[in-house]
């Protein structure tokens, strides 16, 4: 913070509260600007810009929390400026949701348009962007054009033709997201050592009247609604999904496949990632989003890749988010879930930041203290991650989706509010899950039992291959097994080491297969090979080696990614001692080595490459 400056505006606000009698917290008069760097302000009750020339610049992760707990008490025509950047190029969707609205003089929050994202000049200055036609779809990152034909939001409603288009009016509610393609080519100019726009990343400086207070977004029963984080300072999105008591408490994270350069929609490839917070102890599960393609409708095709992993614990500026209403009603976003978290992985807050100047202090296993409004005790925060166990699923041989398996106590076999997670992919042609009640989800809490058994579900518009296998297992070491149980067959697939492959016919088959910790049947002759063999990495050398000492007859040796995916195949290797095959081309991860004998008895190891 650049104290000497923001202590003469503190004293000069003083005389002016003592003298005029104004009833808010904080006065800005004209011709005065407040400048933060890196720091926070707090301010308990109203903020007032009171002219045109009033100016609150937050720069470099400066934030600005307020404890209000009316429906917004700032006023004023002033501005305040906060920067933030997307993480797309034109041809792909950040999801937003403003931290100011419209220049107003009475209290209370306002509308946002897109006219008030500005072009950066230098730390202080900005222009007004060129807004385009609205037959113009390509944004332009110098200077800064908007195309308005993307800005759209979605207000309790689930289909993708209740969207809204907004273009350049300035209509979207304090609360409301909305979605905006990035811009096309770079823009140079650098402040605080960031780029306005390096390639794909385009920063906007939002400036408007800040918003405040308890805002109330509108849900429908088993609808979507595009929302986010409406303040000029991050926020604790657990505490708000634990307690929005009209929503499912999990939120949605749209994202896209950036090497598709298109704005037909049957072209996209995207889906949403899924955060669950579990509890306000931890740091919550997110789970990547499974990439579809589209059709010409908006409707879900194939799979085609995965999305990224991100933590979101705490919600940074200007991010949207979808929730799912559960009733017909409202849920409130508030000041109390405000806190001055600075953006990033390891703080546990990411938008498109990947990395701090200034991490989060942690004391031990445990988050320090954080400044927030609520005053809640964020030292017993745990950064263990939850226990779990994920799946990786390859569908078709393209995308992947992904499974995560909390182990809690406090969980119950049914459906629990901001533990489990719904699928958002329901009318996709392929997919797989977990079953609570008839529902598919890809988050399941529950509290671990080692007779338990897990439903798990396959929808196939037509014939589907899929393979299966743990992705990894975290802080959890109570299950020794992990095995996809076919009922039907009463055959049990270990995919802890391994993965197991099955075809399925077209159709919903919800009952057939489930998670098990244990099996019923005694050490076979697949058991007896599987011991046999000595699989390792040897990352000195680079070489995964594997000994055969009973001298079986091995006819193939895969290596695969955890996903599944094909790697290398050696075939016809006969009855050597051992064998070794170069790994220094490949990345580091966990990989899954596949033998076959000649007769026909397949053993699965799992390998940690480290290059």
């Amino acid at each position: 913070m650049n104290s000497k400056l923001l202590k003469k505006t503190l004293l000069i606000i003083s005389g002016i509260l003592f003298q005029s009698n104004i009833n808010a917290q904080m006065f800005v008069s004209a011709n005065t600007n407040v400048f933060v760097n890196n720091e926070v302000v707090y301010i308990k009750q109203g903020l007032e810009l009171n002219a045109a020339s009033s100016n609150f610049y937050l720069r470099k992760d400066a934030q600005l929390l307020q404890a209000s707990t009316v429906a917004g008490a700032n006023k004023g025509v002033g501005n305040l400026s906060v920067f933030q950047e997307g993480s797309t190029n034109n041809f792909q969707f950040n999801y937003w949701c403003s931290p100011v609205g419209g220049n107003i003089a009475t209290a209370g929050n306002s509308p946002f348009g897109i006219t008030q994202l500005k072009d950066i000049v230098d730390l202080t200055n900005s222009n007004n962007p060129t807004i385009l036609a609205m037959n113009n779809y390509n944004g332009t990152a110098s200077p800064l054009a908007i195309a308005p034909f993307w800005i759209n939001k979605l207000v309790a409603s689930s289909g993708y033709s209740n969207w809204t288009q907004v273009g350049s009016a300035s209509s979207i509610n304090a609360g409301e997201g909305f979605t905006m393609k990035g811009t096309s080519g770079t823009n140079l100019t650098t402040v605080n050592g960031v780029q306005n726009n390096p390639t794909s990343q385009q920063r906007y400086d939002f400036r408007g009247k800040p918003n405040d207070g308890t805002i109330s977004i509108n849900v429908l029963d088993q609808e979507f609604t595009l929302t986010g984080n409406p303040y000029p300072s991050a926020i604790d999105l657990s505490a708000f999904l634990t307690d929005a008591i009209n929503c499912t408490g999990i939120a949605y994270f749209w994202e896209q496949d950036k090497t598709v350069s298109s704005h037909y929609i049957a072209d996209y490839k995207g889906g949403y990632g899924t955060f669950s917070p579990v509890s306000r102890s931890g740091s919550g599960i997110y789970v990547p989003a499974t990439f579809y393609s589209y059709d010409g409708s908006g409707n879900e095709g194939s799979s085609t890749g995965t999305g990224g992993i991100y933590e979101r614990r705490f919600s940074p500026v200007g991010q949207g988010f979808m929730i799912d209403g559960t009733a017909n009603g409202t849920v409130e976003m508030k000041n109390s879930y405000r806190v001055f978290v600075k953006e990033g992985a390891s703080n546990y807050s990411q938008f498109n930041k990947s990395a701090n100047q200034n991490k989060t202090k942690t004391n031990g296993d445990y988050l320090s203290k954080i400044q927030s409004v609520s005053g809640f005790d964020y030292t017993k925060v745990s950064l263990l991650p939850t226990p779990q166990i994920r799946f990786n699923t390859l569908m078709n041989n393209q995308g992947v989706r992904q499974l995560a398996l909390a182990f809690i106590p406090e969980a119950t076999d049914g459906v629990d509010r901001a533990m489990d997670a719904m699928s958002s992919s329901d009318d996709s042609p392929a997919d797989v899950y977990f079953v609570l009640e008839d529902t598919e989800y890809v988050i399941d809490a529950v509290n671990f039992d080692v007779d338990k058994s897990i439903p798990i579900g396959f929808r196939n518009g037509d014939q589907a291959n899929y393979k299966i296998t743990v992705k990894e297992i975290l802080n959890f070491t109570e299950a020794n097994n992990v095995y996809l149980h076919d009922k039907v067959a009463d055959k049990y697939f270990d995919i802890k080491n391994d993965f197991h492959e099955l075809t399925l016919p077209a159709g919903v088959n919800n009952t057939q297969f489930e998670i098990t910790f244990k099996s019923n049947s005694t050490l076979g002759v697949k058991d007896l090979a599987s011991e046999s063999f000595v699989v390792y990495q040897n990352n000195s050398t680079k070489n995964l080696t594997i000994n055969n000492p009973l001298l079986i007859d091995l006819a193939t040796c895969g290596l695969y990614d955890v996903a599944g995916k094909l790697i290398f195949s050696k075939k016809d290797l006969g009855v050597n001692s051992s064998y070794k095959f170069s790994t220094s081309g490949l990345g580091d991860g966990i990989y899954i080595v596949k033998l076959s004998t000649k007769d026909n008895i397949e053993v699965g190891k799992k390998i940690i490459i480290r290059n």
